[in-house]
């Protein structure tokens, strides 16, 4: 089966190399593919070359297949549509983020490129998917065909899809987890333990899962994979850039220039739309300078009590 992958950061390399693997002809965009091209493996895998069915490439005209999958960062995935014809039958999201212009989920985005559109989503980190370690995503389409289709193609010996219809459930769970992975690593950078961050994840989760239900969401969406799975791992782990930003924020350390970190546009947008989200309030204001650690602890305890 042919694949096309759009963008070949770390997750967009990691899908590459499990797909090539797996036995699909594999093209991978990447917007400098000089040095992909040349060395076969990315600065972010080191160690994990590109399998010969992987074919990286520069020129988008090389894009002729009917699925793409777009792992580009959700803040710069409407420019990339705009600016770029997308031939793809079906495009995959595999971001995790809402577009801080204009407030939509990515496939919101890539609805105006191709005509079916899917959100492939959940606990993974890019350097478990390219040493083929088992993973298990949901895919999220709309139209329970086309998605069934999907969860057929793009599952694995060593990944594992599960489908969904919700797809603004499986959107949303993935967005909002790096919220509160955010929060996360900025407990434990400030040294408060374990403890407390079990508590933020519970609360952190039913946060989520008030938020999104109030889009639309089936709360049974978040119990899954895409929500409740994706938030226990990027809550536990250094692997995650949005944990490590969080514990940058309290310990004044700071992160390799240009990481991109999409739960604090999530925080952000939350905190401007002024929902019911005071872990996203926190976080936002974190970031800002407008709370420190102790202010923003301290706005979070003396909340009223209320039951659970």
């Amino acid at each position: 089966m042919k694949l096309d992958i759009i963008g070949a950061g770390a997750f967009g390399t990691g899908l590459a190399i499990a797909y090539g693997r797996a036995g699909h002809d594999v093209t991978l965009w990447a917007r400098n593919a000089a040095p992909l091209i040349e060395a076969r493996e990315s600065p972010r895998l080191q160690g994990l070359p590109l399998p010969d069915s992987v074919r990286p490439t520069g020129d988008l005209a090389d894009c002729t297949s009917e699925i793409a999958l777009f792992a580009l960062p959700t803040q710069t995935l409407s420019a990339f549509l705009s600016a770029n014809p997308i031939t793809a039958r079906i495009g995959v999201s595999c971001s995790k983020g809402i577009d801080r212009a204009s407030g939509h989920g990515p496939t919101t985005l890539l609805s105006s490129a191709t005509p079916i559109v899917a959100q492939l989503t959940g606990p993974s980190f890019a350097a478990d998917l390219a040493r083929g370690l088992p993973t298990a995503l949901t895919i999220a389409c709309a139209n329970e065909g086309e998605g069934t289709a999907l969860q057929d193609t793009l599952s694995t010996p060593n990944l594992r899809l599960y489908r969904t219809t919700d797809v603004i459930g499986a959107e949303l769970g993935g967005a909002l987890k790096n919220v509160i992975a955010i929060a996360a690593g900025a407990l434990i950078g400030a040294g408060l333990g374990e403890s407390a961050r079990a508590a933020l994840i519970a609360r952190g989760f039913a946060e989520m899962t008030r938020y999104a239900t109030s889009r639309g969401a089936n709360p049974k969406t978040l119990t899954g994979l895409s929500g409740l799975g994706d938030l226990i791992l990027t809550c536990g782990s250094t692997q995650s850039r949005n944990f490590r930003f969080g514990h940058a924020l309290a310990t004044g350390e700071s992160l390799p220039e240009g990481t991109t970190v999409e739960g604090l546009h999530t925080a952000r947008q939350l905190a401007a739309a002024r929902a019911d989200t005071p872990i996203a309030d926190t976080v936002a204001a974190l970031a800002d300078g407008t709370l420190d650690i102790q202010g923003a602890l301290d706005h979070l305890l003396s909340r009223p009590l209320r039951k659970e």
